[in-house]
């Protein structure tokens, strides 16, 4: 089979019994991962295999090769063959901000038949918990900062995404409609901006920080300046992939709610695109020059999150420093520059 199936290598079934939702059942603990083999899917991984808590549970990383989740009989197929108790989805189509201003209806109705696929496959097949992830460009566009849960359906999203933000929006409109017909434990998570070893480091199609040490990366063997598209103003939380996946592993264990969570550092942290360039040439010991293309636009200035929430559950969570993720991040991409996604 092509299933990147991971078992940790401990022998004989233990079932976690702390874990939400996993009732008195014998049945072992199967945690499927749609979009396993990504930056987040990838982080999971790595958390779980140094999980004792993971010791008896069997997760299988999916990942695009493995089925195609638009399709309806494909899903099933996976469900059929894996038999989740548990699942989390990350999967989505997912795109930069030209490519999502271009395709919208793509965007949408790709998004829409992945979620029913994998909701509704989660329903008929008796998954105890489904967590799914969502992203905080679904906010409404004219919004008071900080952004909290509660503000999700308060107004329409940002125009230049609104077929991705809308089919994401409905995930949470469908968990509680899911709860209330037939009592699924279904759920969503919002994380801030992720950045972390295996993720995609293309400097036109990236994210900031990918993006950046990517950039970052090709001046050093050039000998040239550091190009830094706009102004470097704009701030953002950012969170490290690792530490993501510790609060989701946390999530479909101990979150009970069917209200999405906010997954992020506190608004103390958030950090200008500036600041976060010169960690990346620190990092990567980049002596060159670091200069900033203000004819390139900046996006919105801020979009500020809280995690009142996420500190009402985990008061004492250490979230890793940014340098320190920046550094892990570079080591990865530099250490494994031929590998990766570019």
């Amino acid at each position: 089979s092509s299933f990147e199936c991971v078992k940790p290598s401990w022998v004989g079934i233990f079932v976690w019994p702390l874990m939400a939702g996993y009732g008195k059942s014998e049945s072992p603990t199967v945690v499927l991962v749609t979009g396993g083999s990504g930056l987040v899917g990838k982080a999971i991984n790595k958390v779980i295999n140094e999980d004792d808590a993971a010791k008896g549970e069997t997760w299988v990383f999916l990942s695009s090769k493995d089925g195609d989740l638009v399709d309806r009989n494909a899903t099933e197929a996976i469900f059929k063959k894996h038999h989740p108790t548990h699942v989390i989805h990350l999967a989505a189509r997912v795109g930069g901000l030209f490519h999502n201003m271009a395709k919208k209806v793509e965007f949408f109705r790709e998004n829409m038949l992945i979620n029913d696929n994998i909701m509704e496959c989660c329903r008929i097949y008796g998954v105890k918990k489904l967590v799914s992830c969502l992203s905080t460009c679904i906010f409404p566009d004219k919004t008071t900062y900080p952004i909290d849960e509660t503000m999700l359906h308060n107004g329409p999203p940002h125009n230049s995404n609104l077929g991705y933000s809308i089919a994401k929006r409905l995930v949470d409109s469908m968990n509680h409609c899911y709860k209330e017909q037939y009592g699924c434990q279904f759920t969503s998570l919002i994380p801030t901006n992720v950045y972390g070893p295996h993720d995609n480091f293309n400097v036109e199609d990236g994210h900031v920080i990918p993006g950046l040490i990517h950039k970052c990366y090709l001046a050093k063997q050039k000998g040239e300046d550091m190009v830094l598209w706009g102004s470097g103003t704009p701030m953002r939380q950012f969170i490290f992939s690792e530490d993501l996946a510790r609060l989701i592993v946390w999530v479909l264990r101990d979150y009970q709610e069917i209200e999405p969570i906010i997954l992020s550092v506190g608004e103390e942290d958030e950090v200008s695109i500036s600041d976060v360039a010169q960690m990346i040439c620190e990092a990567m010991d980049f002596k060159g020059k670091l200069v900033k293309d203000t004819t390139k636009a900046d996006g919105q200035f801020k979009k500020t999150a809280s995690n009142k929430k996420l500190r009402s559950y985990k008061p004492e969570f250490k979230f890793t420093p940014i340098r320190e993720g920046i550094q892990t991040a570079v080591d990865w991409f530099v250490e494994n520059y031929s590998v990766a996604r570019k």
